[in-house]
């Protein structure tokens, strides 16, 4: 909608769908995901903890820094105290 022109604007576009400006830059944002990120979700062989909150955050626009920011390591847990 906003590259065919129909809305000038994303307060435009979010009038016009019924939706918060706030949500339609979050997932706007989305179209500069490195294609490396795109296509390991559409793999399915992302990060277990990846989760779309996560996307909708703000990240980094150079693809290198986003693949480090999203595909770092999952959180060690503790050891185990059994006995």
């Amino acid at each position: 909608m906003l590259l065919e022109s129909t809305h000038a604007s994303i307060d435009n576009l979010s009038r016009a769908e019924k939706i918060t400006a706030s949500y339609v830059s979050r997932v706007l944002r989305l179209a500069y995901l490195s294609p490396t990120i795109v296509e390991a979700i559409l793999d399915g062989k992302y990060p277990a903890h990846l989760t779309l909150k996560d996307l909708m955050e703000p990240f980094p626009l150079e693809w290198d820094r986003q693949v480090a920011h999203f595909f770092v390591a999952e959180p060690a847990h503790p050891a185990s105290t059994q006995q």
